[in-house]
């Protein structure tokens, strides 16, 4: 069955990539159920564990704002809403990073005031099945159970965001390393307080804070950008989208096209195109050769989902290749 963004349909290819990439985050949500639970039950008194507890947490941002926003895009334009739904990716996207930058500033905050007071946090022990056990060794434990995963979660989504141009996922794949970053930094922490050194677990749980409060400053960076119409870039913000210099030389070469440019903004799956085009002295301009045009960009690629021509004298400057 055909699946699309609002009035794009998706190739054949891509259509599966789809449909894994919301599988995967079902099962992200479903392990950091489980993450969050085994963490909250051996917390105890480290300010490291406390820092991963909030990042498992924050953790479920991602891939429930992915599932919205893919769900709302998918909806066709209507007259109220002419673009589409596309910017749902780029509202779940700043949502997501305005969650961490609050979060993580806090627990900057909170672990650097315990480390400036020279709090030692005690790790006391736990009777299981008649045993007495360290605490600790629990903790470690639960960090090494929920550490693992997200290096494997999160490399298949980094795939998979590039294929789709999904900034939400590329985010969430951000935030996997995040987490396994976060429970070593965990490990870390616990295992100093085991050697007396009770400035190890703060250290960690700094670490850990400003892990996510990077995170959200360069996602909310990258989402204030896209929904204030900047330059089409890349899925990871690295550099311009190539689509651009694509549509350019797709109309360079047309015989009746003196010279051409474009300006593209990315509405979250798909991108938008307003392409200005200098015809060559005497061309005829019929709605033939424009309609043509207009479906030869629209072919270069999937995202090309709103293409509109402007015959022009002279390029404007924010258009020039």
């Amino acid at each position: 069955m055909a699946v699309s963004f609002g009035s794009t349909e998706l190739p054949e290819t891509l259509t599966g990539t789809l449909r894994k990439a919301i599988r995967i985050q079902w099962i992200t949500i479903g392990f950091l159920v489980m993450a969050t639970t085994i963490v909250g039950l051996v917390l105890g008194n480290s300010q490291a564990m406390k820092a991963a507890w909030v990042e498992d947490l924050l953790s479920l941002a991602p891939p429930i704002s992915f599932l919205l926003a893919v769900r709302i895009s998918r909806k066709p334009p209507t007259v109220d809403r002419p673009y589409g739904f596309h910017r749902s990716i780029g509202v779940a996207h700043l949502v997501s990073a305005t969650a961490l930058v609050a979060v993580g500033a806090f627990l900057v905050f909170d672990s650097g005031s315990v480390l400036l007071r020279a709090e030692h946090p005690p790790i006391g022990s736990v009777q299981l099945f008649g045993q007495v056990f360290w605490l600790g060794w629990l903790m470690i434990a639960a960090m090494l159970l929920t550490g693992i995963p997200p290096i494997f979660l999160g490399r298949a989504k980094m795939k998979l965001a590039e294929q789709l141009h999904d900034k939400v996922l590329y985010a969430d794949a951000k935030m996997n390393k995040a987490d396994w970053m976060t429970a070593a930094g965990s490990i870390l922490g616990v295992t100093g307080i085991g050697f007396g050194l009770w400035w190890a677990d703060a250290i960690a749980a700094l670490f850990i804070s400003g892990n996510i409060l990077w995170d959200g400053l360069t996602n909310m960076r990258g989402a204030i950008k896209d929904l204030t119409d900047v330059r089409a870039t890349t899925f990871d913000d690295a550099e311009p989208h190539p689509l651009i210099d694509k549509v350019n030389s797709c109309l360079r070469d047309l015989d009746w096209v003196q010279d051409a440019g474009s300006r593209i903004r990315d509405e979250g799956h798909v991108f938008h195109v307003e392409a200005f085009i200098v015809p060559q002295s005497g061309a005829d301009l019929s709605v033939e050769a424009l309609e043509q045009a207009r479906s030869k960009v629209s072919d270069l690629d999937w995202k090309m989902q709103d293409v509109v021509l402007v015959p022009v004298h002279q390029l404007p400057e924010y258009a020039r290749p």
